[in-house]
């Protein structure tokens, strides 16, 4: 049986295509997917993710443990409530997650793990408590529930569905949240968007769904909450990475701390080998296709493949995620297999959209 969020029959009721989402039972959209995706860019909309997992890791030497479970460094964490995006390996360097790890204090880190890997996740970190920290507490919040505000209205209409809300998180700078009594907002996304992603008690979130839709936010499914990733060039567990992949091969180098002293699993694994291949956007030149994730490209340097691709709504072309050879460069021309047919794409440093408009780099 398919797992269920709180806002299960709230979906239904307001017409949701539900789907299997990884063992859970998720709106794929309310309707037009396009329009989702554009009310997301040009207004407001909102995103049920209380599929994911909320775990807090709580005690004296939170930090130094996560010092050593994460790729990057905590360290940089000094203002409570702020964010750090990282990635959780195993000892060869292999991506078992990517995450968001917030400081709340000292004793105090939570951590904000993907759903279809979150049992995963949590059954490695416990074993990496007994054997490193044995005296920390890391609970999995299952009676916290999830909802993501993006677009460029979006905080001003949280604020507005929320009562006292403004007080407490008009002054958060990206990536930083704050508690507001049971709640946490913070000011992070999955979008390229601004907004907030708010945590709250499960039994709270259909009140808060519905607040938010009488202040005109859009209910957005799992179909734009993809397009709209895909353009920000945000990685997805399971496509852009996995355990086969190392996060210097997955385009998020920026994430990993290899310049401290401090020691961290994986690290040896990526220090031993040097990055053959690399993640970067492709524009499709030709016409006649779209492309799509598993799609062979061919380059000078060797064969790569897509890992993420799809139609941007925005832009009106064909984007996608590749991973190629190192030595190929931004600007270059390579060749898509796309229904029998080799169709010339343009390599692109990604992001291909932040907030509402194009911003890849062709050179």
């Amino acid at each position: 049986m398919l797992k269920q969020t709180p806002l299960n029959a709230t979906h239904r009721a307001m017409g949701a295509k539900m789907v299997d989402f990884g063992g859970w039972d998720m709106p794929l959209h309310y309707g037009s997917q396009l329009e989702e995706h554009h009310q997301v860019r040009r207004d407001a909309g909102m995103f049920d993710v209380s599929h994911m997992r909320v775990v807090d890791v709580e005690g004296a030497g939170a930090r130094d443990f996560l010092r050593g479970l994460l790729a990057n460094n905590v360290d940089k964490l000094t203002l409570p409530g702020k964010a750090l995006y990282s990635c959780l390996l195993k000892e060869d360097g292999g991506v078992l997650d990517d995450l968001i790890v917030y400081f709340l204090r000292e004793d105090w880190f939570r951590i904000v793990v993907n759903a279809s890997t979150a049992d995963k996740d949590v059954a490695w970190m416990l074993k990496q408590r007994d054997a490193r920290a044995p005296g920390l507490k890391i609970t999995p919040r299952a009676d916290l529930a999830m909802v993501a505000v993006q677009g460029p209205n979006a905080r001003e209409k949280v604020w507005q569905a929320l009562a006292g809300s403004k007080a407490a998180s008009e002054n958060l700078i990206a990536f930083q949240g704050a508690e507001f009594g049971a709640w946490f907002i913070a000011r992070t996304g999955y979008t390229g968007e601004d907004g907030f992603e708010v945590m709250l008690p499960a039994g709270e979130v259909p009140a808060f769904w519905d607040a938010l839709a009488a202040a005109g936010v859009k209910p957005i499914g799992l179909g734009a909450r993809d397009t709209l990733r895909l353009e920000a060039g945000m990685n997805l567990y399971g496509q852009d990475m996995d355990e086969a992949i190392n996060p210097l091969e997955a385009g998020l180098a920026w994430t990993v701390d290899l310049k401290s002293e401090r020691d961290f699993i994986g690290k040896a694994a990526l220090l031993a080998k040097p990055p053959a291949r690399q993640l970067v956007g492709l524009l499709l030149l030709d016409k006649g296709g779209v492309l799509r994730s598993h799609q062979k490209v061919a380059t000078p340097h060797g064969d790569g493949e897509i890992t993420s691709g799809s139609f941007s709504p925005t832009l009106s072309q064909s984007i996608a995620l590749a991973r190629v050879p190192a030595g190929v460069k931004t600007g270059d021309t390579v060749q898509v297999e796309i229904r029998d047919k080799r169709l010339n794409a343009k390599v692109v440093r990604y992001p291909f959209v932040r907030n509402g408009k194009a911003c890849y780099k062709e050179v």
